[in-house]
């Protein structure tokens, strides 16, 4: 099968909820305490981006890596707190595809929007301190911590987060 990365529609949230459940588990096993995302369901986590996305799919971009009907990507988008920026607020891969280019091509094409975004001079996004998976791949596609941190929640657990930003032209960070 191709994958296709395409716009997210309603019926793709209850994939969405379960990838973004399971992603979480195995990224975070070992960095939350163990049963912080017990109280998490996959119907609750497509709940919760359902809402999300009826409210900001004005501003957003939801899309989806389709592998002949199942979902086994996403990322999630928009504009940022700061007027300047965009921010990535979600990407996530089905643990059984980690490694396999998936991830890079999902960054590539939100990247993509960034860039044909007029006004947007930098994209930022958080990922947890202590996620070093996730960090190494942020910096090795040219992302650099910002020095912004803040402390949120993962489920029950605050986890300490850092800030990563990059130029959407992809040359230096505006400072």
């Amino acid at each position: 099968m191709t994958t296709v990365i395409r716009e997210a529609s309603d019926s793709d949230m209850e994939a969405v909820g379960a990838l973004h459940l399971a992603s979480r588990v195995t990224a975070y096993a070992g960095i939350i305490p163990a049963g912080e995302l017990d109280d998490t369901t996959p119907a609750a986590m497509a709940e919760w981006w359902r809402e999300r996305w009826r409210w900001e799919r004005d501003d957003h971009r939801f899309m989806v890596a389709d592998d002949g009907g199942t979902i086994i990507g996403f990322t999630y988008a928009g504009p940022d707190e700061e007027p300047d920026a965009a921010v990535l607020h979600a990407i996530h891969v089905t643990p059984g595809r980690i490694g396999s280019g998936l991830g890079r091509s999902l960054l590539a094409d939100v990247e993509t929007w960034f860039r044909a975004h007029p006004g947007w001079t930098r994209a930022t996004l958080w990922v947890l301190e202590a996620n070093a998976r996730a960090r190494g791949f942020y910096e090795h596609h040219g992302w650099r911590l910002d020095g912004t941190t803040r402390v949120g929640p993962i489920g029950t657990a605050m986890v300490p987060q850092v800030r990563y930003s990059r130029s959407v032209d992809h040359g230096v960070i505006p400072r």
